[in-house]
């Protein structure tokens, strides 16, 4: 228990700020709504509001987990299938050994990559992909709060695909950022309250495998381009986000060096700043299917890739199976309040999690705890080598990234 005085200073200063900016404290597990609202944003109907993030007595950090792509082939179907015993699919095994790092963090977000079949199928893996709606379900389980639905996946069942798949995420309680079933979706930034933040959470792929936009809906999903992003991350500040993450599906298959786009573009965005400053907090990265690196930009912590999270054997463009497909990193950041108004929130601790799909268990494997049980584990160890080479290869150890133990 705190001392009366310092009880009185706290809710002294609660009420003062509350006051003054309109900012409210909750946990990630029940965020604010607004992300799938159907109505416009204030910014968007013509007006603007900004909040003020609590300093002090009255603030409180967060920890953020954000992790990889999730890519059913259909051996993981048929895994899903498996474990649920022949009554439909069930995914929540398959991510049962990383739901205590998942379920520990204030907010977790992860990246659907493929979109969801009908109601008992039919459903396919590659190369054009629909899931079990299940899919959804066992990442709630697991703990997540949302994801990232824009990829070069997103159209492959059509509108009805992207739709269905929203739908579902509706229904089981998982937030959702980069694709939109209305225009007044698509304008309305999603948010999440962690801590006493409210986190912006953005989403935008390179391309749609050729697929054309629905007709009539070109905000269906969102396409990779700087000026949209740094609009649409302005808006969400203007919105009330305090932090604002950009979910990024981009970079080059099977290539553990981040490309020209990569840097270039993750460049342009990280030195962006309104008022002194920076437009966005962090950006996630995926699509290359093997980890990439992380690295701090212009202060701005990049994911450039953090691998598969869920997805079958992997072959690379020779058509060797290559194991870096099954390998991914979790990031997990901690976020500190600014210590004045109107300052960035910063990242006080970085670390990455060495992650593996396990394809003869079928379970993504949190593998520093796998290895903790059997320290002699070959393929585990193996697959933590390759993750931190990956992971630190741009010197991001320099920075204080560490790899959890």
């Amino acid at each position: 228990m705190i001392k009366r005085a310092r009880q009185a200073l706290a809710l002294l200063s609660a009420v003062l700020l509350s006051a003054a900016a309109g900012c409210s404290t909750g946990k990630a597990s029940a965020p604010a709504r607004l992300g799938n609202s159907r109505a416009p944003t204030p910014s968007s109907a013509g007006g603007s509001t900004s909040t003020v993030a609590p300093t002090g007595a009255a603030a409180k950090g967060f920890t953020l987990v954000a992790s990889g792509d999730v890519l059913p082939h259909d051996s993981i179907i048929k895994r899903a299938a498996t474990d649920a015993d022949g009554d439909g699919h069930d995914f929540k095994p398959m991510f049962s050994l990383i739901k205590p790092v998942v379920s520990a963090a204030d907010l977790a977000l992860c990246h659907m990559e493929t979109v969801y079949g009908e109601d008992g199928g039919p459903f396919t893996g590659y190369p054009a992909f629909q899931s079990p709606p299940e899919v959804a379900d066992g990442l709630k389980d697991a703990g997540y709060d949302g994801c990232s639905t824009a990829s070069n996946h997103t159209l492959d069942a059509g509108a009805e695909g992207l739709e269905r798949t929203l739908d579902r995420f509706d229904k089981v309680g998982l937030k959702h950022a980069g694709s939109a079933r209305t225009a007044a979706e698509a304008a309305t930034p999603t948010l999440y309250t962690a801590g006493s933040a409210k986190v912006a959470h953005l989403a935008y792929t390179y391309d749609t495998n050729g697929y054309p936009l629905p007709e009539g809906r070109p905000w269906a999903v969102n396409l990779m381009e700087k000026d949209k992003i740094l609009a649409d991350a302005r808006a969400a500040r203007k919105a009330g986000a305090d932090v604002v993450l950009v979910s990024l599906h981009w970079g080059t298959e099977w290539q553990t060096e981040p490309d020209e786009t990569q840097l270039s573009l993750g460049r342009a965005l990280t030195a962006s700043q309104t008022g002194g400053r920076p437009d966005i907090d962090m950006i996630l990265g995926t699509h290359a299917h093997i980890p990439q690196a992380y690295e701090k930009v212009n202060g701005t912590w990049i994911v450039y890739g953090m691998g598969d999270q869920v997805a079958g054997e992997m072959f690379d463009y020779s058509g060797a199976r290559d194991m870096r497909g099954n390998y991914g990193s979790i990031g997990r950041f901690t976020f500190a309040p600014p210590a004045a108004a109107g300052q960035r929130w910063q990242v006080t601790k970085a670390e990455f999690i060495p992650q593996m799909m396990d394809l003869s268990t079928g379970r993504v494997v949190n593998i520093p705890a796998a290895l903790a049980k059997d320290p002699d584990h070959e393929g585990y160890g193996a697959a933590r080598e390759a993750v931190g080479e990956a992971v630190l290869s741009r010197g991001a150890a320099k920075d204080g990234l560490k790899m959890s133990e």
